[in-house]
């Protein structure tokens, strides 16, 4: 295939950005994403050009490095999938792919398609642990969970922190993967004794990060690659204001 792009480039966070257009020829359909833009830059380096920087790692789509706005879509058109499992079977010859950063205030630009995105590790340092000293692994049934709540925690353990939520929010908010992080421990029994404090934590994080508040817009859940349902923020909301009720109740508090 060949292909026209769009790329975000911009040398640094407090530098002018602008999309910059590059062809790309004999793309073949099974590369991946990430793999057409290594051939480019593989061209723009033996060109003596400056390759394009953008974040990646594992290639697997486990990582959530990966983060690319792709004609407009979080990790492009494909649901349920990554950019870097993203096929460029999904696009066809002679198309024109404008590929951008995450655009969010809490994930300022730090080169081209490259974002800063410590702003997940403050939620997560807020509260996203369980601090009881456990020593080594259990049985795996020493500790009986419900079969639902464990499925339930499963399914928001399976978030990779990708951004991804952030970026498909028309208001910049986190609250997908903060309320993944919450949720998965405070259906657990290990995650009980921190169970309200934790999500205080967590939340109050959030804001001061600079993310936009959530109006359970949807947008999140539909470009997530693992699938975590806007359900997970109804159970945050839920142990959020069970949180601040218990507090209010607290002599001296």
């Amino acid at each position: 295939m060949n292909l026209t792009l769009r790329i975000w480039r911009q040398s640094g966070p407090q530098d002018k950005g602008r999309m910059v257009k590059y062809q790309v020829d004999d793309v073949s359909p099974d590369m991946s994403f990430l793999e057409m833009l290594d051939v480019l830059n593989e061209r723009l380096i033996l060109a003596g050009e400056e390759p394009v920087a953008f974040d990646h790692d594992c290639r697997e789509g486990i990582c959530g490095m990966c983060g690319l706005m792709i004609n407009g879509e979080a990790h492009g058109p494909q649901r349920g999938t990554t950019a870097c499992q993203l096929h460029m079977r999904q696009f066809k010859d002679g198309d024109t792919i404008d590929i951008e950063p995450w655009r969010a205030r809490a994930f300022p630009v730090i080169k081209d398609l490259v974002v800063n995105r410590n702003a997940f590790d403050k939620i997560i340092a807020a509260g996203g642990y369980v601090t009881a000293p456990t020593g080594s692994a259990p049985e795996a049934h020493s500790v009986p969970v419900a079969k639902a709540d464990a499925d339930s925690a499963f399914e928001s353990a399976a978030c990779i922190g990708c951004g991804a939520c952030v970026a498909a929010c028309p208001n910049g908010s986190g609250m997908l993967f903060t309320a993944a992080k919450v949720t998965q421990l405070s259906l657990l029994p290990q995650g009980q004794p921190e169970r309200y404090t934790r999500v205080i934590g967590m939340v109050d994080a959030h804001d001061e990060a600079g993310f936009g508040g959530c109006t359970n817009a949807g947008e999140c859940t539909a470009v997530c690659p693992k699938g975590i349902p806007l359900t997970t923020i109804g159970r945050l909301n839920r142990d959020y204001l069970a949180a601040t009720t218990r507090h209010a109740d607290t002599p001296g508090a």
